[in-house]
């Protein structure tokens, strides 16, 4: 068996408050969808998420089940914490079949458990449960009352214990190294492809006392009028010799993801570049004075825009999101926004990717720390200077 992430307490603690929450709602059975919620609740760990696959958490003090593809199964046994028999595989025979649908074999397998009139929650937003596999778990479960259980345990994972900080303490440090070797690579003349090639390597072994995982994002690198636009992928184009690049990285370890953003430029610096730096960097530091148990998400969000305000410009999208465990194809969790209209009360142990880009007309620049919240205020876990990287 691969090691846990986690010593059993934690675990434990982890479905008692999950229990706790479902008491609330009136649920007796909780099905878990989101693919890092059950990792949360059971350790598994697999790239196995391409077929259907669900955790099942019942009221009672029971263990946990996972349920998916049967050559999966072995996986679990390796990764989950879990006894055997609470790590259930479907038959191959309903893998991409147009006939049959795992989630047919899965509603029979919660029928013949005994639950098949219970009271169901169900992630319904998550990324991998698709319309009709949940037609066919329904289909299948006539005699059960769901309800809509999306973001109950994302809710949970938003406040972090030590041990998981302690991840993300890795993690950043694997975000710094990702971002030391861009800034090592990239320059004129090389390829987009030639740079993330060496930056992923970064992110996986950037450090020599633990490993790096894949980044739930994958590395964004947006040279010149790429940058104005954030999601973009690379390619084979090369750097240009007088370049604004806005880098936007990660690090991962063992699935907790720290980001981390930042600015180069190759060659001299445009005024209108270093202006919106200055006033970027100045609103980090309003996030980072603002942020605290208590405040409101939304406050945090308006310090920020009071300093951008005064220097001209605005941003329309959030500057944040709270972040932990991360798979693809996004490592936020869903919850905690910085953004008009959350009025999230942030308390110690939140983590909070504020990432500030300024995505501009043929150009952009990109500016983010990961934020831990503390009894007393807050940390940056990534430690790395904000200013522009200037590479002649």
């Amino acid at each position: 068996m691969i090691e846990l992430p986690f010593a059993r307490a934690e675990y434990d603690l982890r479905l008692k408050k999950i229990r706790t929450e479902m008491e609330k709602r009136g649920l007796d059975l909780l099905i878990v969808n989101d693919v890092a919620n059950q990792h949360y609740i059971t350790g598994y760990d697999g790239w196995s998420f391409y077929t259907p696959q669900v955790v099942l958490v019942p009221i009672e003090n029971e263990e946990p089940v996972w349920i998916g593809r049967a050559m999966d199964a072995a996986g679990g046994l390796l990764t989950a914490w879990m006894k055997p028999e609470n790590v259930v595989g479907f038959p191959e025979d309903h893998v991409q079949r147009v006939d049959r649908h795992p989630m047919d074999w899965i509603a029979q397998w919660i029928s013949r458990k005994g639950w098949g009139s219970r009271r169901i929650g169900i992630e319904l937003e998550a990324y991998y449960y698709s319309p009709k596999a949940h037609a066919r778990l329904t289909a299948g479960l006539p005699n059960a009352k769901f309800q809509d259980a999306d973001l109950l345990v994302n809710w949970i994972r938003a406040v972090k214990t030590k041990p998981e900080i302690e991840y993300l303490r890795k993690a950043s440090l694997l975000a710094q190294a990702a971002v030391s070797k861009a800034y090592e690579v990239i320059a004129p003349g090389v390829r987009e492809c030639d740079a993330i090639a060496q930056i992923q390597g970064a992110q996986v072994a950037g450090s020599p006392d633990f490993a790096g995982d894949i980044t739930a994002l994958p590395p964004t690198i947006l040279g010149g009028e790429n940058a104005s636009a954030p999601h973009i992928m690379w390619s084979d184009r090369r750097f240009g010799a007088n370049e604004t690049i806005a880098l936007e990285l990660a690090g991962v370890c063992r699935r907790y993801a720290a980001g981390l953003a930042r600015t180069m430029q190759l060659g001299k610096t445009p005024q209108r570049v270093a202006d919106t730096a200055k006033a970027v960097i100045e609103g980090m530091d309003a996030v980072l004075e603002a942020t605290r148990p208590g405040i409101l998400a939304e406050d945090v969000e308006a310090a920020w825009r009071k300093v951008i305000a005064r220097h001209g410009l605005k941003k329309e999208s959030r500057i944040g999101y709270s972040i932990g465990v991360a798979y693809p194809p996004d490592w936020g969790e869903h919850t905690i926004s910085l953004r008009p209209g959350d009025k999230t009360v942030l308390e110690s142990g939140n983590v909070v990717h504020s990432i500030l880009g300024m995505w501009m007309e043929g150009w952009g620049i990109e500016v983010s720390e990961t934020i831990l919240v503390t009894e007393r205020g807050n940390e940056t876990l990534t430690r790395f200077p904000r200013e522009i990287h200037v590479k002649a």
